[in-house]
């Protein structure tokens, strides 16, 4: 994926730090891993009224844990909107 920063650094909203493992069951270190494990499948760039681009990836983890991905880039870090399981079709699409 060509808009991932060199090196690779995230950035995590403090509100919102346990969201994606309370709700989803995947950790913060499980959504990094997913940049740093091929294959990265980049999907359509999410079109909103924020002031930011939003992209979307699916993945998978160190423990082959495939992962489906809402991201920005911000000041050349990774901040990670929201990290979930992927859907059986997405799954048809990673697979």
């Amino acid at each position: 994926m060509d808009i991932i920063p060199e090196p690779l650094k995230f950035e995590w909203d403090k509100g919102n730090i346990d969201k994606n493992l309370k709700k989803h069951g995947v950790t913060n270190d499980e959504a990094e891993q997913v940049f740093s494990n091929a294959p990265l499948i980049s999907l359509d760039i999410v079109h909103s009224t924020h002031f930011e681009k939003r992209y979307q990836c699916l993945g998978v983890t160190d423990k082959n844990k495939k992962l489906f991905i809402s991201f920005t880039i911000r000041k050349d870090n990774v901040r990670i909107i929201s990290v979930r399981l992927i859907s059986r079709k997405e799954r048809k699409l990673y697979d």
